[in-house]
């Protein structure tokens, strides 16, 4: 029987469903693995889960993101046992679960910046999405559907993951820029950055923008260091498409990736294909290693 990739939380914009796509850039060794922009890890998990490398460096500029991330990995039964109590107080809260829902996301803004209510958060909030207000305050709304992940479920993907990661990871949450410098020959950067579309301003979807401009400047300094990088960025949604191409004196090779049917165009009654962008440096062509699953999902393009 084969054993899935351990997973925390849904995660809107994870890429771990595009994780086999991705994965097929990278080599089947290497001295260390680098997310600047992590999310959830999907891609640190995928390369742990295939052993291609034995370090990472997992960063996110939302620290309550890798508050849950490092408690999984460094301290998993102290998580579980956190998420468990919370996520059992849902069913005896004079209430509801929605009013309890509220009560721990009130009381996460007002300070109790706890790994175990993040994850609750994330495990009951609608579509697995982050939104925050202007103030920087968690304010997503509850699945009104369902009550979260159970705790029997988070405890093997917690205890997955931690095998995967424990004594191998180290965890930041800085810029991304501070990250990039760490980067020496033999590392594989992974980037994931906000969308261009809402990369200008402080977006509900982030806690920190990120300009045009700003990560050109740091690919540049990147690319003068000989190291070998992958940035997941923007795409196209039917016929629209998001954001403008990275530099062509960049020399990067541009794949659309198959990212599968639009779910919000689901809920539209409408079959529409997500094509998501992956850049990657000229000399991962070379660890492609398409099977018949991936090839129909992936297109290069040479700029």
């Amino acid at each position: 029987m084969k054993v899935s990739v351990p997973h925390i939380v849904q995660y809107q914009g994870s890429k771990r469903k595009l994780a086999p796509q991705i994965l097929q850039y990278i080599p089947k060794k290497f001295n260390r693995l680098i997310e600047p922009f992590s999310g959830m890890a999907a891609i640190s998990i995928a390369t742990a889960y295939q052993q291609r490398t034995k370090e990472f460096i997992i960063n996110d500029i939302n620290p309550d993101i890798i508050s849950v991330l490092q408690s999984a990995t460094e301290s998993p039964n102290t998580l579980i046992d956190a998420y468990t109590e919370v996520w059992q107080e849902q069913f005896t809260f004079n209430g509801g679960s929605e009013a309890h829902y509220y009560k721990v996301r009130d009381d996460f803004n007002n300070g109790e910046r706890k790994a175990s209510y993040m994850l609750y958060l994330l495990a009951r909030c609608v579509k697995g999405s982050v939104r925050y207000n202007a103030e920087g305050g968690f304010n997503q709304s509850p699945d009104k559907r369902r009550n979260g992940t159970s705790p029997q479920t988070m405890r093997n993907n917690i205890y997955g993951i931690s095998l995967l990661l424990n004594g191998k990871t180290r965890f930041y949450s800085k810029d991304f820029r501070e990250i990039l410098e760490m980067a020496k020959t033999g590392d594989i950067i992974y980037m994931d950055p906000p969308y261009q579309g809402v990369s200008n301003v402080r977006d509900h979807r982030y806690i920190a923008g990120l300009s045009y401009e700003e990560f050109v400047l740091a690919i540049e300094e990147l690319r003068k260091k000989n190291i070998d990088f992958l940035i997941s960025y923007d795409g196209s949604l039917g016929d629209k498409t998001y954001g403008a191409d990275l530099p062509s004196e960049f020399n990067l090779i541009k794949i659309n990736l198959n990212a599968g049917l639009s779910t919000q165009a689901l809920y539209l009654g409408k079959k529409i294909e997500t094509i998501e962008t992956l850049y990657v440096t000229p000399n991962l062509l070379k660890n492609i290693r398409l099977n018949e699953e991936v090839c129909y999902q992936s297109e290069l393009i040479f700029v």
